[in-house]
């Protein structure tokens, strides 16, 4: 939420003033942030502060700066802590101000809006042809095909603006204008988007290594034929405990063998275990990167998320797996197409 005047409150209004401001509001949004004259935070004021400070005696007529509550929580520009995004779910917090290193309010979210606040860039790679998808993607590409109403790749930047992830880039090649055409600047959502331009194929990562505007220390890369309702904010928590330089979100596939299944050594028989079932795990298509091996990379050297997995592990960094729980779908295949097409008119985005 940029527009954010309309909750700021000047420290010397009266508290008739503030009940006015309120009324402005809507409903479910009746808290001002009192501030100084450069915009410093002083607390926030709701009707119920009000109610309270008149209960004490104190006039209509007077100073907001006696009702107002100083311990107010707050995000600051230099870092959103583990602690402070965990803070915002368990206490179910709607509006929450940002504030500077000088204690100035820059910003207000909105968490009725969203889901989070991840301090993470965004890449979308939206550049291949979609061969298996043809005829449709002869004039169409693959991320624009329509699904419930809107195009695939809009599923994914939706999900990442409503965890607070701001700053989006595309990486286009084939028909890459419509991309960008339909897109824009992100402005219409609230976000940055911006386009690099993959002129030849640098396998499923070998793009990122073109972009040089991140702002973030993580950057969140994802497929844009996906369809999933993953939880990003848990993906990120993960990737900070972990201590990972970089996570995959995974898919476990369960196998279940029909028979009794022999543990063997030396020739002999040392077990059995009855028609077990194997869990394993395949790449989801969605990876959460250090900025720093972003920033190591050779810019325009072809290279697959898998390649930089095994480099990762081969130099000892720590790649971390991330279950993913609820649905995905890659949308590679017509009749993965199909799927998505019947599954969209059961949920609720």
């Amino acid at each position: 939420m940029n527009n954010f005047e309309r909750y700021l409150l000047a420290a010397e209004a009266t508290l008739l003033d503030a009940l006015a401001k309120l009324n402005t509001l809507s409903a479910d949004l009746l808290t001002l942030l009192v501030v100084d004259a450069e915009r410093r935070l002083l607390g926030t004021l709701t009707d119920g502060d009000i109610r309270r400070a008149l209960i004490r005696g104190v006039k209509l007529e007077e100073a907001v700066t006696k009702a107002v509550h100083r311990d107010s929580f707050v995000l600051h520009t230099a870092d959103y802590s583990l602690a402070s995004l965990r803070t915002i779910r368990s206490k179910r917090l709607t509006l929450v101000p940002l504030i500077d290193g000088q204690g100035r309010v820059v910003r207000v979210f909105n968490f009725r809006d969203r889901q989070s606040m991840l301090p993470v860039d965004g890449v979308l790679m939206a550049g291949g042809r979609g061969e298996r998808l043809r005829p449709l993607t002869d004039t169409v590409p693959k991320p624009l095909l329509p699904l419930g109403g809107k195009p695939i790749a809009e599923y994914n930047i939706d999900r990442m603006a409503n965890y607070g992830i701001e700053n989006i880039t595309l990486s286009v090649r084939y028909l890459g204008e419509q991309l960008k055409e339909h897109f824009g600047d992100g402005k219409e959502k609230g976000i940055t988007i911006r386009y690099v331009d993959e002129d030849r194929p640098l396998g499923t990562l070998g793009a990122v290594s073109r972009i040089h505007h991140f702002t973030h220390d993580a950057v969140l890369v994802m497929n844009s034929d996906l369809f999933t309702n993953i939880d990003l904010e848990e993906f990120y928590i993960h990737f900070r405990e972990s201590g990972a330089d970089m996570a995959v979100a995974s898919i476990p596939y369960n196998v279940s063998v029909p028979y009794a299944v022999m543990q063997t050594s030396d020739g002999l028989i040392r077990s059995f275990e009855e028609k077990p079932t194997y869990t394993y795990y395949s790449n989801g298509g969605i990876y959460l990167i250090r900025r720093t091996v972003i920033e190591s990379l050779l810019e325009d050297e072809r290279l697959d998320a898998t390649d930089l997995m095994e480099r990762l592990i081969t130099a000892g960094k720590r790649v971390s797996y991330f279950p993913l729980v609820g649905y995905w779908i890659d949308i590679g295949r017509p009749e993965d197409y199909r799927k998505a097409q019947e599954f969209v008119k059961y949920i609720k985005q």
